[in-house]
């Protein structure tokens, strides 16, 4: 898959394509049909598959401070992209001066001047342009004109429920990751660099990796997880019981992200780890002694391993 950073980076000579169009965070179900779709009638017309997407966010340039949790990392949104089998993701930045860019002249400029899109397709609930002033009515007349057709891919549900980025954050907040997970279409991953702690969970036993997140990281609810944890170059994962929150045992006050790695006994300092959240095992519980700490921690530890196989 070819990657560029803004439009104009699309190679001079580039042929017609099918282009879709979003933040796609997440990559979840209703992207990945979205998707999938394009890449499917790019194949049927023999033209390449084009995904144009944002960094950062839309809604911290509209409305600063407002920044949505994120739910993929621009290189691991890329990865899911890319085994969706798209040809070229190309990845504009979100600017103040291109969130004003009228509808029409977005049109123009990014689909038929640099991607030469036959084909468009969008979710049915696309917006564009400035102050979002398009939507899909806009931007099938605009194909009439410009030469290129437009396919609406519509949402995707289960049970009644749609999924959405939105929805997804809802459920990683409430700490229901096994739902997320059933939209995703994968676990809810968190990614950070292992940094040094307290050294409270090696000095009871339970030596943890103490994972320093993006600032926008898509965070569980304050609890504790059996995740599955996945180090750069290694194939096989490990089995994680992950604790989220401030340790109230401790009085601790920083929120943070804490993974045991059962049966493993080396050095992660340094490393940058991922996290894929399986299931929730329980709240967070503040103990009066370090004895029913390290009881319950035991109970974890088993009930991850149960829980992960």
């Amino acid at each position: 898959m070819q990657r560029w950073r803004g439009y104009d980076a699309a190679p001079g000579g580039w042929g017609r394509s099918v282009v879709t169009i979003g933040v796609f965070d997440g990559v979840h179900k209703g992207h990945q049909a979205t998707i999938g779709h394009a890449v499917a009638r790019a194949r049927e017309l023999g033209v390449q598959s084009v995904v144009v997407t944002f960094d950062p966010h839309p809604a911290e340039v509209v409305r600063p401070g407002s920044h949505p949790a994120v739910l993929t990392e621009p290189a691991r949104k890329a990865e899911l992209i890319e085994a969706l089998g798209v040809d070229a993701l190309c990845v504009v930045p979100f600017t103040p001066e291109f969130s004003r860019v009228p509808a029409e002249a977005f049109v123009h400029d990014i689909l038929v001047q640099h991607l030469h899109a036959a084909l468009v397709v969008v979710g049915e609930n696309f917006r564009f342009g400035h102050r979002a002033a398009g939507d899909v009515a806009l931007l099938e007349r605009l194909g009439r004109t410009f030469g290129f057709s437009v396919e609406g891919a519509p949402l995707v549900a289960e049970d009644n429920t749609v999924f959405s980025s939105t929805y997804i954050r809802a459920c990683v907040d409430a700490g229901d990751v096994a739902a997320a997970a059933v939209a995703l279409g994968r676990p809810h991953r968190v990614e950070g660099v292992v940094v040094r702690g307290d050294q409270r969970g090696r000095e009871l036993g339970f030596p943890t990796a103490n994972l320093l997140c993006h600032r926008y990281a898509a965070v569980p609810a304050d609890g504790v997880y059996a995740a599955r944890l996945v180090r750069r170059g290694h194939r096989k994962w490990l089995a994680a019981a992950v604790s989220v929150g401030t340790n109230p045992t401790f009085s601790g006050l920083e929120r943070r992200v804490e993974a045991y790695a059962l049966d493993f006994s080396g050095d992660l300092y340094g490393e940058r780890l991922a996290l894929d959240f399986v299931t929730h095992l329980r709240g967070q519980v503040r103990y009066d002694a370090v004895e029913p700490l390290i009881a319950q921690i035991t109970e974890d530890v088993e009930r991850t391993r149960r829980a992960l196989g």
